[in-house]
């Protein structure tokens, strides 16, 4: 039960981080992208605040811990290569975001909100997802 909260428990406190930051505004994130236009700096302060309190946390529990409190152990990225894949996925992620001012996670949260951009981006992002995991080759299927 305990492994199910503390991810509950996480989300909740992101979503709200989300919702008060105005992170689930699509205007307020198509305002931060418009750097020739109307631009909205406030989006750069919320993520300056993300990253302050990442690296102190990272810093102060993460590196210094033997474990993670409920897990066997730690899964850090490892990957160091950039390929086309990569770029095209990121390419991609960043025209969807500047385009709708959504990326998956405040997406999510204004659907439960019942906002009505969100109840079309989520649901494309959905097929999306499963046309890709449908028509990416898998060597584990034999599609090599």
């Amino acid at each position: 039960m305990k492994k199910r909260l503390v991810p509950l428990a996480a989300g909740l406190l992101f979503a709200v981080g989300l919702a008060v930051s105005g992170m689930t505004q699509p205007a307020k994130v198509v305002g931060f992208l418009d750097v020739l236009g109307a631009w909205d700096p406030s989006l750069a302060f919320v993520m300056l605040g993300a990253i302050a309190v990442y690296l102190a946390a990272y810093r102060g529990l993460v590196l210094k811990a033997k474990r993670p409190l409920f897990a066997e152990r730690f899964s850090l990225p490892t990957r160091t290569d950039i390929d086309l894949p990569l770029l095209a996925g990121a390419a991609i992620f960043g025209v969807g975001w500047g385009l709708s001012g959504f990326c998956p996670g405040p997406a999510l949260v204004s659907f439960g909100a019942g906002v009505k951009s969100a109840m079309w981006f989520v649901p494309a992002t959905l097929l999306g997802m499963a046309l890709f995991n449908l028509l990416r080759p898998d060597p584990a299927r034999g599609d090599g």
